[in-house]
């Protein structure tokens, strides 16, 4: 008997110092962080993100894997829901969402709906193949064009530019809801004639529409881009899409258009603990996220707490005060 109860003592000995040892040994949970489509930029920041949070997945207990998903509108939804713990969004959807706009207006403000950090920015880009006659925005009436698949953020960015141009997409246009890479392979066998597609750049369904047989090109937006910019839209701001990415587009020029910065959201639900690794990881692993993609050279940790319209995470919050960003 005594012999159990001195068994029993070493053991509770041994859990206390096990876990209050900085070497303690935590149970891994997998957190998830949805992106986009596999082409798409979303798509490799999320994996930037997981690569450099995982490389200290022993300290924090946790594992990031990455989601391919419809997008911001859905990985809006999915973090407020509990579907997925963190999610790529475009600035004019989380706006949006945090404002009752748009697919939220029945629903109201998303109250739940927390930011964490903004990064790139997303141009508005109008594919188009040559033979088409699509030179501006105007030429696009009676054309077969792609606006983008429910639960995209480009989706609603096709409409306010066609919008701004005085082309209703219900009536004026022949309106398709193809995914990034159907688009560009539908556009090269002449099944569309352009397709809208807001990303980082360069990106690999873009890449791919510039690469067939079929001449193509990107038809610059500076008007709808002024328009738009200084008309009510705060999340939209003036962009261009360096020609050097698509050297086989009919292109003699960088592209003038519009685009939304591309941030990252999570909700209350997601301990101040994930916030806070999250957030500390990538902002001090800058050098090294930077180097992970194009798209993110530009980086810099002020501007990356803007463009957020949603009530930034606690956790990630004192991380940016510890750090003197806030």
């Amino acid at each position: 008997m005594k012999k159990f109860v001195l068994a029993i003592v070493l053991l509770f000995c041994f859990l206390f110092f096990m876990g209050n040892s900085p070497r303690a040994v935590h149970a891994e949970s997998t957190v998830t962080i949805g992106t986009g489509g596999v082409t798409g930029v979303f798509y490799q920041a999320g994996g930037a993100i997981a690569r450099i949070v995982n490389k200290k997945r022993h300290e924090y207990g946790i594992r990031c894997v990455v989601e391919s998903t419809d997008g911001s509108v859905y990985n809006i939804d999915a973090v407020i829901s509990g579907i997925l713990d963190f999610g790529l969004a475009q600035g004019d959807r989380q706006h949006q969402a945090a404002f009752g706009g748009a697919e939220w207006e029945g629903r109201g403000p998303q109250r739940d709906l927390r930011s964490m950090f903004s990064l790139y920015a997303e141009a508005c880009t109008l594919v188009a193949a040559v033979d088409s006659g699509i030179n501006t925005i105007a030429d696009m009436r009676g054309k077969r064009v792609n606006l983008g698949h429910p639960g995209s953020g480009h989706r609603q960015n096709s409409i306010d530019a066609l919008n701004a141009a005085g082309i209703d997409y219900k009536k004026d246009i022949i309106a398709k809801e193809l995914k990034p890479l159907e688009a560009s392979r539908l556009l090269k066998a002449g099944g569309i004639d352009a397709f809208f597609y807001t990303v980082g750049h360069p990106t690999g369904a873009i890449i791919d529409a510039t690469s067939g047989k079929k001449k193509v090109k990107i038809i610059p937006m500076p008007v709808i881009a002024k328009k738009l910019v200084n008309d009510v839209h705060p999340y939209y701001v003036k962009t261009k899409i360096p020609i050097k990415y698509y050297r086989n587009a009919a292109n003699d020029a960088d592209i003038e258009t519009f685009g939304v910065k591309a941030t990252l959201v999570t909700s209350v639900k997601a301990s101040n603990m994930l916030a806070y690794a999250i957030a500390k990881e990538i902002f001090e692993n800058m050098r090294q996220f930077k180097s992970l993609h194009v798209a993110f050279q530009g980086l810099d940790k002020t501007k990356m707490l803007e463009n957020m319209s949603a009530r930034i995470h606690p956790g990630a919050m004192r991380y940016y005060k510890e750090a003197g960003l806030k």
